[in-house]
C-alpha cells in the first residue's frame, strides 16, 4: 500500500498543476463533446470547411442558436475519420434541458480530391448559408458527459452537377448522442485542505481528481464497481478506502460524505 500511495501522490502532484489551471466553473453543467465521423466514398479525399457549431433549446428555426464553446474551426478531411474513427469539433459545457436542434455552419473551401488525383471545389445550394441542421431533441443531465457524434454520409451528400467533373455538396448528415461512461460526485471534510480521489478498478487507477472546497466530479468513467482512494494533501490525516462504489452508464453516482480524520 505504502508504494501504492508514494506513487499516487507523486501523479497527483503533476495532475494537480494542470487542475489548477482550470479555473472554469462547471459545476450544474453539462458536458458536451460533438465528434464529426464519416461512411466512406468513393473519392481520394474530401475536406469540408467547418466554420461554426450551435445548438438550439427552442422550438425556432430562426432564433436561439447558441455557438459551442471549445469548437475548432477548420478543414477536415472526412476520409480519414471512417472505420469508427472520429474527431472532436466541439468541447463545452452547456446548460441542462433538452438540445431540440443543432447546426453545422460549413464555409465555402469545401472540395474532393478525385481517384485520379483532381482536386474539385465542391458547389454548394444558396440556401446552405444558414448552415446545416439536424433534429435532437435530446435531454443533457447535470455533471454528465455526452458525445454527440455527426455522421456525415459522403456516399449521399456528393453528387455529380450536371456538367462533367463537376460535383455538388448537399449533406447528409445523421446525428445522435452518446452518454459517455457515468459519474462519481461527493464531498472530502474538512474542504480547507486539497484532497486527491483516486477511482480504482482491480490493480488499476482509472482517473482521478481533485477536491474544489471539499467537493469532487469524475466523469466519463466506464460502468463498474470501483474503490475511491482519498489522500489528504495535510500528512497528519490518514488516507481513507471506499470501496464499492458503483457506477453506472449515464447517470450520476452520489458518494456520501468523507470524514479524514
Amino acid at each position: 500500500m505504502k508504494n501504492l500511495l508514494a506513487g499516487t501522490m507523486a501523479m497527483a502532484g503533476i495532475l494537480w498543476l494542470s487542475a489548477c489551471s482550470k479555473n472554469e466553473d462547471t459545476s450544474g453543467k453539462s458536458h458536451l463533446q460533438v465528434a464529426l465521423t464519416d461512411g466512406p466514398g468513393d473519392f481520394k479525399a474530401v475536406y469540408i470547411d467547418v466554420q461554426d457549431v450551435n445548438i438550439n433549446y427552442t422550438d425556432s428555426d430562426d432564433d436561439g442558436w447558441q455557438s459551442l464553446a471549445g469548437f475548432r474551426k477548420g478543414r477536415y478531411n472526412l476520409l480519414t475519420l471512417v472505420n469508427d474513427k472520429d474527431t472532436v469539433l466541439a468541447d463545452a459545457y452547456i446548460n441542462t434541458g433538452t438540445i431540440k436542434e443543432i447546426r453545422l455552419v460549413l464555409g465555402d473551401d469545401n472540395y474532393v480530391v478525385t481517384n485520379d488525383g483532381d482536386s474539385i471545389l465542391l458547389q454548394t445550394p444558396s440556401g446552405q448559408s444558414s448552415g446545416v441542421k439536424l433534429k435532437l431533441n435530446s435531454t443533457v443531465s447535470a455533471d454528465v458527459l455526452y458525445k454527440l457524434v455527426l455522421d456525415f454520409d459522403v456516399a449521399k451528400s456528393i453528387h455529380e452537377a450536371g456538367a462533367a467533373g463537376k460535383y455538388m455538396l448537399k449533406p447528409v448528415i445523421r446525428g445522435f448522442m452518446q452518454a459517455q461512461g457515468g459519474t462519481i460526485k461527493g464531498v472530502v471534510a474538512p474542504d480547507s485542505i486539497t484532497t486527491a480521489i483516486l477511482a480504482i478498478n482491480g490493480a488499476d487507477t482509472v482517473a482521478s481528481t481533485y477536491t474544489d472546497h471539499g467537493n469532487y466530479l469524475i466523469k466519463g468513467i466506464d460502468a463498474g464497481t470501483y474503490a475511491l482512494h482519498f489522500i489528504p494533501s495535510d500528512t497528519t490525516l490518514s488516507t481513507m478506502i471506499k470501496e464499492g462504489v458503483t457506477v453506472s452508464l449515464g447517470q450520476v453516482t452520489a458518494v456520501d460524505t468523507v470524514r479524514l480524520k
